[in-house]
Protein backbone atom coordinates (compact mmCIF):
# COMPACT_ATOMS: atom_id res chain seq x y z
CA UNK A 1 0.00 0.00 0.00
CA UNK A 2 1.39 3.44 -0.76
CA UNK A 3 2.22 5.63 1.96
CA UNK A 4 0.69 8.42 0.62
CA UNK A 5 -2.85 6.74 -0.20
CA UNK A 6 -5.28 8.04 2.41
CA UNK A 7 -8.65 6.25 2.53
CA UNK A 8 -11.38 9.33 2.76
CA UNK A 9 -14.18 11.28 1.62
CA UNK A 10 -13.39 14.33 3.32
CA UNK A 11 -15.86 17.34 2.18
CA UNK A 12 -14.47 20.09 0.78
CA UNK A 13 -14.65 23.07 3.49
CA UNK A 14 -17.52 25.31 1.95
CA UNK A 15 -17.02 28.27 5.56
CA UNK A 16 -14.45 30.91 5.96
CA UNK A 17 -12.20 30.61 8.38
CA UNK A 18 -12.40 32.74 11.06
CA UNK A 19 -8.87 34.15 12.81
CA UNK A 20 -8.55 33.18 16.29
CA UNK A 21 -11.82 30.98 16.61
CA UNK A 22 -10.92 26.72 17.94
CA UNK A 23 -13.37 24.97 16.80
CA UNK A 24 -13.95 21.61 19.39
CA UNK A 25 -14.80 18.62 17.02
CA UNK A 26 -16.37 15.78 19.31
CA UNK A 27 -17.30 12.33 17.66
CA UNK A 28 -19.80 10.82 19.76
CA UNK A 29 -21.32 7.43 19.94
CA UNK A 30 -23.44 6.47 22.81
CA UNK A 31 -21.33 8.51 25.28
CA UNK A 32 -23.47 8.66 28.05
CA UNK A 33 -23.52 11.64 30.62
CA UNK A 34 -19.47 12.19 29.41
CA UNK A 35 -20.75 14.12 26.62
CA UNK A 36 -22.76 16.90 27.96
CA UNK A 37 -19.81 17.29 30.79
CA UNK A 38 -16.85 17.54 28.25
CA UNK A 39 -19.29 20.31 25.93
CA UNK A 40 -19.64 22.24 29.32
CA UNK A 41 -15.56 22.14 30.15
CA UNK A 42 -15.26 23.51 26.53
CA UNK A 43 -18.05 26.22 26.64
CA UNK A 44 -16.22 27.76 29.31
CA UNK A 45 -13.03 28.49 27.29
CA UNK A 46 -11.02 31.86 27.94
CA UNK A 47 -10.62 32.33 24.31
CA UNK A 48 -13.39 31.80 21.50
CA UNK A 49 -14.42 29.03 20.24
CA UNK A 50 -17.15 26.62 19.05
CA UNK A 51 -17.93 23.13 19.87
CA UNK A 52 -18.97 20.61 16.82
CA UNK A 53 -20.39 17.39 17.87
CA UNK A 54 -20.15 14.51 15.15
CA UNK A 55 -22.57 11.93 16.41
CA UNK A 56 -22.24 8.31 14.77
CA UNK A 57 -25.86 7.29 15.41
CA UNK A 58 -25.97 7.92 19.05
CA UNK A 59 -29.42 5.72 20.91
CA UNK A 60 -28.52 6.48 24.47
CA UNK A 61 -30.39 9.78 24.53
CA UNK A 62 -27.12 11.85 25.02
CA UNK A 63 -27.12 13.41 21.53
CA UNK A 64 -31.36 14.53 22.60
CA UNK A 65 -30.28 15.88 25.92
CA UNK A 66 -27.44 17.79 24.47
CA UNK A 67 -29.76 19.60 22.03
CA UNK A 68 -32.27 20.27 24.62
CA UNK A 69 -30.05 21.70 27.44
CA UNK A 70 -27.98 24.21 24.79
CA UNK A 71 -30.56 25.02 22.64
CA UNK A 72 -30.25 28.44 22.83
CA UNK A 73 -26.44 28.18 22.50
CA UNK A 74 -25.14 29.48 18.96
CA UNK A 75 -21.53 28.15 19.64
CA UNK A 76 -22.78 24.43 19.67
CA UNK A 77 -23.68 22.24 16.77
CA UNK A 78 -24.61 18.83 16.14
CA UNK A 79 -24.32 16.67 12.63
CA UNK A 80 -26.36 13.51 12.74
CA UNK A 81 -23.93 11.46 10.60
CA UNK A 82 -27.00 8.43 10.24
CA UNK A 83 -24.71 5.52 11.01
CA UNK A 84 -21.19 5.05 12.93
CA UNK A 85 -18.79 6.53 10.39
CA UNK A 86 -15.88 5.37 12.43
CA UNK A 87 -13.49 7.80 14.61
CA UNK A 88 -12.04 9.27 11.77
CA UNK A 89 -14.70 9.91 9.46
CA UNK A 90 -16.35 11.21 12.16
CA UNK A 91 -13.99 13.60 12.69
CA UNK A 92 -13.64 14.33 8.90
CA UNK A 93 -17.18 15.51 9.11
CA UNK A 94 -16.87 17.94 11.94
CA UNK A 95 -13.67 19.41 10.39
CA UNK A 96 -15.29 20.10 7.06
CA UNK A 97 -17.71 22.42 9.13
CA UNK A 98 -15.49 23.81 10.93
CA UNK A 99 -15.09 28.37 10.65
CA UNK A 100 -12.24 28.20 13.10
CA UNK A 101 -8.68 28.46 12.11
CA UNK A 102 -7.57 25.97 14.44
CA UNK A 103 -9.27 22.65 15.52
CA UNK A 104 -9.19 20.86 18.06
CA UNK A 105 -10.52 17.10 17.96
CA UNK A 106 -11.39 16.12 21.44
CA UNK A 107 -12.51 12.67 23.10
CA UNK A 108 -16.09 13.21 24.57
CA UNK A 109 -14.97 11.31 28.39
CA UNK A 110 -11.90 14.69 28.20
CA UNK A 111 -11.72 17.05 30.25
CA UNK A 112 -10.42 20.66 29.84
CA UNK A 113 -10.07 23.28 31.98
CA UNK A 114 -10.93 26.68 31.03
CA UNK A 115 -7.28 28.11 29.85
CA UNK A 116 -6.51 24.56 28.57
CA UNK A 117 -7.29 25.76 24.89
CA UNK A 118 -5.47 28.76 24.70
CA UNK A 119 -2.42 27.74 26.23
CA UNK A 120 -2.63 25.27 23.27
CA UNK A 121 -3.07 27.76 21.24
CA UNK A 122 0.10 29.94 22.39
CA UNK A 123 2.91 26.77 21.79
CA UNK A 124 1.36 27.38 17.92
CA UNK A 125 4.27 28.14 15.34
CA UNK A 126 4.55 27.79 11.77
CA UNK A 127 6.36 24.74 11.95
CA UNK A 128 4.13 22.90 14.46
CA UNK A 129 1.77 20.60 12.42
CA UNK A 130 0.09 19.10 15.67
CA UNK A 131 0.20 19.93 19.36
CA UNK A 132 -0.99 17.30 22.36
CA UNK A 133 -1.26 17.24 25.91
CA UNK A 134 -0.39 15.19 28.82
CA UNK A 135 -3.23 13.43 29.15
CA UNK A 136 -4.02 12.21 32.73
CA UNK A 137 -5.97 8.98 33.94
CA UNK A 138 -8.65 8.99 36.47
CA UNK A 139 -6.21 7.61 39.01
CA UNK A 140 -4.25 10.87 38.18
CA UNK A 141 -1.87 8.24 36.55
CA UNK A 142 0.16 10.25 32.95
CA UNK A 143 -1.32 7.60 30.39
CA UNK A 144 1.95 6.50 28.23
CA UNK A 145 0.02 7.31 24.80
CA UNK A 146 0.10 11.36 25.40
CA UNK A 147 3.40 10.65 23.91
CA UNK A 148 5.22 7.75 21.76
CA UNK A 149 7.22 6.80 18.97
CA UNK A 150 6.55 5.48 15.72
CA UNK A 151 5.17 1.31 16.80
CA UNK A 152 8.45 0.14 14.05
CA UNK A 153 8.21 -3.63 14.03
CA UNK A 154 12.07 -3.44 15.57
CA UNK A 155 10.91 -0.72 18.10
CA UNK A 156 8.35 -3.10 19.51
CA UNK A 157 10.33 -5.79 19.70
CA UNK A 158 13.32 -4.14 21.61
CA UNK A 159 10.34 -3.09 23.75
CA UNK A 160 9.38 -6.66 24.71
CA UNK A 161 13.33 -7.25 25.28
CA UNK A 162 13.21 -4.39 27.56
CA UNK A 163 15.32 -2.07 25.51
CA UNK A 164 13.40 0.71 24.44
CA UNK A 165 10.29 0.28 23.37
CA UNK A 166 7.18 2.79 21.73
CA UNK A 167 6.46 5.05 25.07
CA UNK A 168 8.53 8.22 25.16
CA UNK A 169 8.90 9.11 28.69
CA UNK A 170 8.24 13.09 29.77
CA UNK A 171 11.39 15.32 29.55
CA UNK A 172 12.17 18.78 31.28
CA UNK A 173 10.88 20.56 28.29
CA UNK A 174 7.46 22.58 27.64
CA UNK A 175 6.99 21.63 24.32
CA UNK A 176 8.43 18.10 23.54
CA UNK A 177 9.15 16.97 20.22
CA UNK A 178 7.48 13.46 19.89
CA UNK A 179 6.56 11.31 16.64
CA UNK A 180 2.72 10.55 17.84
CA UNK A 181 0.41 12.20 20.67
CA UNK A 182 -2.72 10.90 21.90
CA UNK A 183 -5.87 11.03 19.78
CA UNK A 184 -7.47 12.06 22.95
CA UNK A 185 -6.77 15.87 22.74
CA UNK A 186 -4.91 16.92 18.88
CA UNK A 187 -4.51 20.60 18.37
CA UNK A 188 -4.29 21.30 14.90
CA UNK A 189 -3.84 24.21 12.51
CA UNK A 190 -6.64 23.85 10.14
CA UNK A 191 -4.18 24.40 6.95
CA UNK A 192 -2.55 21.47 7.87
CA UNK A 193 -4.95 19.49 8.53
CA UNK A 194 -6.72 19.90 5.02
CA UNK A 195 -2.89 19.56 3.50
CA UNK A 196 -2.71 15.79 4.82
CA UNK A 197 -6.47 15.29 3.71
CA UNK A 198 -7.62 14.72 7.08
CA UNK A 199 -7.83 11.27 8.99
CA UNK A 200 -7.75 8.11 6.94
CA UNK A 201 -11.19 6.58 6.93
CA UNK A 202 -9.36 3.31 6.47
CA UNK A 203 -9.65 3.04 10.26
CA UNK A 204 -12.44 2.65 12.01
CA UNK A 205 -11.69 3.11 15.41
CA UNK A 206 -7.79 3.40 16.61
CA UNK A 207 -4.51 4.14 14.68
CA UNK A 208 -5.97 6.76 12.91
CA UNK A 209 -3.91 8.90 15.52
CA UNK A 210 -0.91 7.21 14.77
CA UNK A 211 -1.63 7.75 11.10
CA UNK A 212 -2.55 11.38 11.01
CA UNK A 213 0.74 12.16 12.80
CA UNK A 214 3.08 10.73 11.09
CA UNK A 215 1.49 12.03 7.58
CA UNK A 216 2.16 15.78 9.34
CA UNK A 217 5.40 14.85 9.94
CA UNK A 218 6.25 13.06 6.30
CA UNK A 219 4.99 16.97 5.21
CA UNK A 220 7.61 18.68 7.24
CA UNK A 221 5.91 19.49 9.86
CA UNK A 222 6.88 18.78 13.60
CA UNK A 223 4.17 16.91 16.30
CA UNK A 224 5.00 18.38 19.93
CA UNK A 225 3.48 17.48 23.11
CA UNK A 226 2.72 20.00 25.62
CA UNK A 227 4.14 18.54 29.21
CA UNK A 228 2.37 21.33 31.03
CA UNK A 229 -0.68 21.42 29.65
CA UNK A 230 -2.88 18.04 31.36
CA UNK A 231 -5.92 17.13 30.27
CA UNK A 232 -8.31 14.31 32.44
CA UNK A 233 -9.03 11.62 30.57
CA UNK A 234 -11.63 8.98 31.89
CA UNK A 235 -11.53 6.17 29.15
CA UNK A 236 -14.76 6.05 27.09
CA UNK A 237 -17.84 3.85 27.49
CA UNK A 238 -17.04 2.47 23.91
CA UNK A 239 -13.68 0.21 25.59
CA UNK A 240 -15.75 -1.04 28.24
CA UNK A 241 -19.23 -1.87 27.06
CA UNK A 242 -17.84 -2.80 23.52
CA UNK A 243 -14.38 -4.54 24.40
CA UNK A 244 -14.68 -7.17 21.63
CA UNK A 245 -15.70 -4.40 19.12
CA UNK A 246 -12.90 -1.84 19.73
CA UNK A 247 -10.41 -4.58 20.45
CA UNK A 248 -10.99 -6.07 16.64
CA UNK A 249 -10.92 -2.81 15.48
CA UNK A 250 -7.59 -1.78 17.30
CA UNK A 251 -5.90 -4.57 15.68
CA UNK A 252 -6.86 -4.02 12.37
CA UNK A 253 -5.93 -0.66 12.51
CA UNK A 254 -2.23 -1.77 14.18
CA UNK A 255 -2.31 -3.90 10.56
CA UNK A 256 -3.32 -0.77 8.38
CA UNK A 257 -0.59 0.77 9.88
CA UNK A 258 2.14 -1.54 9.60
CA UNK A 259 1.13 -2.19 5.68
CA UNK A 260 1.52 1.95 5.24
CA UNK A 261 4.54 2.66 7.14
CA UNK A 262 6.52 -0.01 8.57
CA UNK A 263 9.37 -0.67 6.56
CA UNK A 264 9.15 -4.66 7.56
CA UNK A 265 5.87 -4.65 5.39
CA UNK A 266 8.14 -5.11 2.43
CA UNK A 267 9.33 -8.43 3.84
CA UNK A 268 6.43 -11.13 2.37
CA UNK A 269 8.01 -13.64 5.41
CA UNK A 270 7.33 -10.71 8.45
CA UNK A 271 4.15 -9.88 6.84
CA UNK A 272 2.32 -12.97 7.24
CA UNK A 273 4.33 -13.42 10.81
CA UNK A 274 2.99 -10.00 11.70
CA UNK A 275 -0.46 -10.88 10.59
CA UNK A 276 -0.80 -14.11 12.73
CA UNK A 277 0.74 -12.52 15.55
CA UNK A 278 -1.77 -9.84 15.70
CA UNK A 279 -5.01 -11.67 15.28
CA UNK A 280 -3.44 -14.66 17.58
CA UNK A 281 -2.88 -11.72 20.20
CA UNK A 282 -6.70 -10.99 19.53
CA UNK A 283 -7.73 -14.34 19.90
CA UNK A 284 -5.69 -14.93 23.33
CA UNK A 285 -7.80 -11.95 24.96
CA UNK A 286 -10.92 -13.12 24.30
CA UNK A 287 -11.39 -14.54 27.43
CA UNK A 288 -10.55 -11.27 29.24
CA UNK A 289 -13.37 -9.68 27.24
CA UNK A 290 -15.48 -12.32 27.86
CA UNK A 291 -15.33 -11.66 31.39
CA UNK A 292 -15.59 -8.53 31.23
CA UNK A 293 -18.72 -8.32 29.34
CA UNK A 294 -20.12 -10.89 31.73
CA UNK A 295 -19.07 -8.94 34.66
CA UNK A 296 -21.02 -6.35 33.40
CA UNK A 297 -24.36 -8.20 32.29
CA UNK A 298 -23.99 -9.07 36.07
CA UNK A 299 -24.05 -5.89 37.47
CA UNK A 300 -27.40 -4.68 35.63
CA UNK A 301 -29.83 -6.47 37.84
CA UNK A 302 -27.87 -4.91 40.87
CA UNK A 303 -28.14 -1.38 39.30
CA UNK A 304 -31.99 -1.60 38.73
CA UNK A 305 -32.29 -3.05 42.35
CA UNK A 306 -30.30 -0.19 43.40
Amino acid sequence: MPRSRVKNSLPKPDVARTPGLTSVVIVAADSGEDLGACVECILASTVPVEVIVSDNDSRDGSIDALATRWRDEPRLRILRNGSNLGFGAGCNRGAAQARGDVLLFLNPDCRIEPDTIARLRALMLPDIGVVGAAIIATDGMPEPASRRCDPYLRRAAMGMLGRGGVNMAEDAMDVQPVDIVSGAAMLLPRAAFEAVDGFDEGYFLHCEDIDLCRRVRDAGLRVVCANAVRILHAKGTSSRTRPFFVAYHKHRGMWRWFRKFDPAARNPLLRVLVWCGLWAHYVLLTPRYAFSCLSRWRERPRRRRG
